[in-house]
């Protein structure tokens, strides 16, 4: 008897992502109009908020700002890296020829535009740790902007599209991990550990219960957050963890989890981080914080460095024959997606705040930056994709 093959979250996503992706834009919007009214006070206050307790003594007391960034973000990372293992096991990366655009794509849209921020900031020191800020590409907002298209996209571009910001992610994870952790706790990793390594021993044993696996990631969370690499670090290395079973079965701890998580992920804990980190007070700011040189790396990379990237690196692949181009897309609409990848917000802003912890005007300059950058590229891949139409690429 043919076990059920589970529906996968991201394509239940596409299914109505409008939602997803408007949600966030309501909470981005929300986040810029309380910084920039009489609610300013308030907004900040609350976001700053000390609750305790002292969990790592490199970050101090845990705020109301720290609780959604270290400990609710670690639950969405959680949800990507389900969503990596999964399509590795079991969909659009689970073959060397389905994984060779996307990962070509990614990496290429990963390194241009830290290449491109690098050579607007001039390499300064005191702006070189936002190297990786314009790397990353938000997934809601592109999805939510292909929504409003509606048929004019043929379903391979949007599912290119997803896979590529799941490769994104993977890289972004890496980045966090390797250049955005200091200062290690080294018996709190050693807890982790081997909290870890009891997970994995879970899952070679069989077990399939969820709650087992729920606890080591509590755990792996905290000790995680004590030893100085980021906490959200955890939310991927449990996943890769809970067991997925073999030919996609939907009943399996991996997909039971990640359609539970999806909804609060998407329409919750997300939005939330928009709306606790979109907030910037332009009061007293002038049209010449544009050209400062961390808003325009941070804009320009995302908008220039994420296109001349992906779709100059999808071109060469095509044109040598390495990998073939997303089926019933004309060239026109490629390179809108590829301009709808240089939609950071989410990704863009979490980084931002690794790169510059602490520092209020700077992570303002990073939110102007990422915002321009996000809104430019959304536009014009609304209106490029709006009247290109489809050919054989």
């Amino acid at each position: 008897m043919t076990r059920p093959r589970a529906a996968s979250v991201l394509r239940d996503f596409l299914a109505n992502e409008a939602l997803g992706g408007i949600v966030l834009i309501a909470a981005a919007a929300l986040a810029m109009i309380a910084a920039n009214s009489p609610l300013a006070a308030a907004y900040f206050g609350l976001l700053h908020y000390e609750t305790g307790p002292v969990i790592a003594p490199a970050i101090g007391a845990m705020t109301v700002h720290l609780w959604i960034n270290d400990a609710l973000m670690a639950i969405f990372f959680l949800l990507v890296g389900l969503e990596i293992k999964r399509e590795l096991a079991d969909g659009q990366l689970a073959s060397a020829e389905r994984r060779r655009l996307p990962i070509i794509a990614a990496a290429a849209g990963m390194i241009c535009p830290a290449i491109l921020y690098l050579a607007i900031t001039g390499g300064a020191a005191p702006l070189r740790p936002g190297w990786a800020i314009p790397a990353a590409t938000d997934i809601a907002f592109a999805i939510g902007v292909l929504a409003l298209l509606g048929s004019r996209i043929p379903p391979s571009l949007k599912l290119f599209l997803t896979t590529v910001a799941i490769v994104d992610d993977m890289g972004a994870v890496a980045i966090i991990a390797v250049f955005y952790s200091h200062g290690l706790a080294l018996l709190a990793l050693a807890g982790a550990a081997v909290v870890a390594s009891g997970m994995a021993a879970m899952n070679r044993f069989g077990i399939v219960r969820l709650w087992p696996y729920l606890i080591g990631f509590g755990l792996l969370w905290l000790l995680v957050l004590m030893s100085g690499v980021h906490a959200t670090i955890a939310g991927v290395v449990a996943a890769m963890l809970i067991p997925i079973g073999s030919g996609g079965h939907a009943r399996s701890p991996l997909h039971r989890l990640e359609h539970a998580l999806n909804p609060w992920v998407a329409y919750a804990i997300v939005p939330l981080f928009g709306f606790a980190n979109a907030g910037v007070s332009l009061v007293g700011s002038s049209w010449g914080v544009l050209a400062e040189p961390l808003v325009l790396g941070i804009a320009l990379a995302l908008f220039f460095g994420k296109q001349i990237g992906i779709f100059g690196s999808i071109r060469l692949a095509v044109r040598f024959g390495v990998a073939r181009a997303p089926a019933g897309a004309s060239w026109a609409q490629i390179y809108g997606v590829a301009l709808l990848a240089g939609i950071g917000f989410t990704m863009s802003l979490f980084i931002g705040g690794l790169a510059f912890p602490g520092d209020g005007a700077m992570m303002d300059e990073v939110k102007i930056g990422v915002l321009v950058g996000s809104i430019l590229s959304a536009t014009a891949g609304f209106i490029v994709l709006r009247f290109s139409s489809r050919a054989k690429t």
